[in-house]
């Protein structure tokens, strides 16, 4: 059968051309959050690599975690990959319930965010929340953190404040990821004690004796802070940059993943860029996987290494 030259050349119009169309120029520069947790550092670096590879720009924010839910609600961020709930979820709340930000997929599952000690304090009878007060005079009176704002410290701070667990007149003692893990280093070549944030996926779990407590459910959630995390965005993102929105929904990592990257970032003399790459080109099943359904940002098929396809 003879068709007119204008119902095929509207019929290919509505094909792949119209699938695969270049997405907005305001789609070409995605702005990434940085709250200085190693494990954010790794993930962004393997993002910012695929998305170099697809033809976008990328640009990473270091913010506190309620700075960074701010940005994403005042449109000045887009992509937040490490949404920690239920531990996050009076921060995020606020812009959830006003549809500001959004929840676009889980990326992470079977982590855990909670108090730990180290092995000296465990074996002397630490093992639950209700057993540091009576353990202040080892402990100094001081429980350790992580930065400023972190909803974990407030999460301890909450406890402090309301005397939960007979914790009134503890400290929190605020500083950062790498300074908390050196304290307890330190602690340990003491054989001294100290109770602390602790979290999986870390390479902490390997480095540090360490051992998580029981009983904080009410605060951390079940199953030693057990923990889902996020891909959040900026409302309208995954609408306005449904490339984006594939690639980010497609997006899960392991537990595995992430410690390894983390080990050989923190422990290696390298980059997260570089540990990034090596970690894609190890790894092409996970990549293809990734960008199933992905072009490059001009629409274009996005390139795939040649044994992407090979059965695992």
């Amino acid at each position: 059968m003879n068709f007119p030259k204008h119902y095929l050349l509207a019929l290919a119009l509505s094909g792949p051309l119209l699938a695969h169309a270049a997405e907005p120029a305001s789609c070409d520069l995605v702005r990434l959050a940085d709250v200085g947790w190693t494990d954010l550092i790794t993930t962004n670096a393997v993002t910012r690599l695929l998305l170099n590879e697809l033809g976008y720009r990328s640009q990473v924010k270091r913010l506190s975690v309620p700075e960074t839910f701010k940005a994403l609600h005042d449109n000045e961020l887009d992509v937040f990959l490490d949404t920690w709930l239920p531990s996050s979820e009076k921060d995020i709340r606020p812009y959830l319930d006003d549809g500001s930000v959004e929840l676009l997929a889980v990326n992470l599952e079977g982590a855990k965010y909670t108090l730990a000690v180290n092995q000296a304090a465990h074996a002397a009878g630490l093992e639950d929340f209700r057993d540091i007060a009576r353990f202040r005079q080892q402990l100094g009176g001081k429980i350790y953190g992580i930065e400023p704002g972190n909803s974990g410290n407030q999460l301890i701070q909450q406890m402090i404040d309301k005397n939960i667990f007979d914790l009134g007149g503890f400290e929190l003692v605020e500083s950062s990821e790498s300074a908390m893990i050196l304290h307890v280093k330190r602690t340990d070549h003491l054989n001294k004690w100290a109770v602390f944030l602790g979290w999986e996926p870390h390479p902490m779990n390997n480095q540090l004796n360490m051992r998580y407590l029981t009983g904080g459910d009410d605060y951390f959630g079940p199953n030693l802070g057990g923990a889902t995390v996020y891909t959040t965005v900026r409302k309208g993102f995954a609408t306005q940059c449904p490339n984006l929105g594939r690639l980010f929904r497609n997006m899960r990592f392991s537990l595995q993943m992430e410690n390894d990257l983390m080990e050989a970032i923190l422990n290696q003399n390298t980059t997260p860029r570089r540990e990034a790459k090596a970690w894609l080109k190890a790894h092409p099943q996970v990549r293809a996987q990734w960008l199933e359904g992905v072009t490059r940002r001009d629409g274009s098929v996005a390139d795939l290494p040649s044994d992407s396809k090979k059965t695992p």
